[in-house]
C-alpha cells in the first residue's frame, strides 16, 4: 500500500512539473514583443516557448545527475534499431496523413492554414516545427518523464508490449495537448489531437526506450510534424 501510494504521489507530482514548466515558458515568451520579426504571430513566441521550457527541463535534469547519474538518452544509442523506427514512421505516418487528408475533403472537414500563406510565415512555422517541436518536446516527454516515471513505475502494460511509465508519459503528453484555464475555468480540447498525441507518444517511448536514444524520437516528432503542416500549407494554397 504503501509503495502504491509513492508510486502515485511521484507521478501526480511529474505530472504537475510537465504541465506546469510549458506553462511558466509560456509566461516567459509572452514578456517579448515580435512585431518585428513576426508580425502575424505565426512562430516567433513558440519559438521562445519551447526554448525556454527546454532550457528549464535541461536545468533540472543537469541538477539532477548531480545528485544521481540517471541516463536521459543523450546519446545516440542503437543506431539500427532507431534508424528502423524512423523509417517505420515516415512510412506509416505518410499513409495516415494522406489518408486522413483524403477524410478531412471528404467530410468538408479540412482546417486551413491559420495564418496568411507568406514567405515569413510559411518559412518560420516550418523551421518551428522541424528544429524546435521535436528536441524540445521529446526532452520533456520522453527523456526526462520515462526516465523519471520509471523509477516508480516498474511494470508494464497491453501485454507486456509497453512499459507503465511509457503508457503514463504518452497520457500526460496527451493532456498536455488539452488546453485549460484557472481563472475563469476553462477546459477545451480536440479529441482526435489528444489521442493521436498519446498513440504517438507511445510509439516515440518505445522507440526511446528501445534505442536508448531520445534522438530518434526527436527526429521522429519533428518530421511528423512537418509533414501534417507541408500537407495542411499546400492543400491551403491550391483551394
Amino acid at each position: 500500500m504503501a509503495k502504491t501510494l509513492k508510486s502515485l504521489c511521484w507521478t501526480l507530482l511529474l505530472t504537475v512539473i510537465l504541465l506546469g514548466i510549458p506553462k511558466i515558458a509560456g509566461a516567459i515568451a509572452s514578456t517579448f514583443d515580435y512585431r518585428a520579426i513576426d508580425p502575424d504571430g505565426a512562430f516567433a513566441w513558440l519559438a521562445v516557448h519551447h526554448l525556454a521550457q527546454a532550457a528549464i527541463f535541461s536545468a533540472i535534469m543537469v541538477g539532477i545527475r548531480k545528485i544521481r547519474p540517471l541516463d536521459f538518452g543523450l546519446i545516440w544509442g542503437n543506431k539500427k534499431v532507431g534508424r528502423q523506427y524512423v523509417l517505420r514512421f515516415i512510412l506509416i505516418f505518410s499513409v495516415f496523413m494522406i489518408g486522413s487528408m483524403v477524410i478531412t475533403h471528404l467530410t468538408n472537414s479540412f482546417q486551413p492554414f491559420s495564418h496568411p500563406l507568406t514567405a515569413r510565415n510559411i518559412v518560420g512555422y516550418l523551421g518551428f516545427q522541424l528544429f524546435l517541436t521535436g528536441p524540445s518536446e521529446e526532452l520533456i516527454f520522453r527523456a526526462f518523464a520515462i526516465t523519471l516515471l520509471g523509477l516508480v513505475l516498474k511494470g508494464r502494460g497491453f501485454s507486456g508490449k509497453a512499459s507503465l511509465a511509457n503508457i503514463a508519459s504518452a497520457v500526460i503528453f496527451g493532456l498536455a495537448h488539452v488546453n485549460f484555464s484557472l481563472a475563469p475555468f476553462q477546459v477545451s480540447y480536440a479529441p482526435i489531437q489528444v489521442i493521436l498525441a498519446v498513440v504517438l507518444g507511445l510509439f516515440y517511448g518505445d522507440c526511446y526506450e528501445k534505442s536508448g536514444s531520445v534522438f530518434y524520437p526527436m527526429i521522429m516528432h519533428s518530421i511528423g510534424n512537418v509533414l501534417s503542416v507541408s500537407a495542411t500549407i499546400v492543400t491551403t494554397m491550391v483551394q
